[in-house]
């Protein structure tokens, strides 16, 4: 696990997901993973795939990818 301490109680932590290519893809996935609870921002990047996102706590990779996979889109693991 690649998550990094930011600020005092917000976690870091960087996806790869396949198959965005546009802005709607990155609205659409940054929409489902902001849904979880915790998270306190996203930003998806279609050009690379990465997926940043910061949280109160480590997230649940298998949330994560649940709420990827609500996307449309496929989450390759955690950078």
């Amino acid at each position: 696990m690649s998550a990094q301490t930011d600020t005092p109680g917000s976690v870091t932590s960087v996806y790869q997901v396949t198959g965005m290519s546009c802005g709607h893809c990155e609205g659409s996935v940054s929409a489902e993973i902001s849904r979880l609870p915790g998270v306190s921002s996203v930003k998806a990047v279609a050009s690379t795939g990465e997926v940043t996102v910061v949280s109160e706590a480590p997230l649940d990779d298998e949330a994560v990818r649940a709420a990827v996979d609500e996307a449309g889109f496929e989450l390759a693991g955690q950078i």
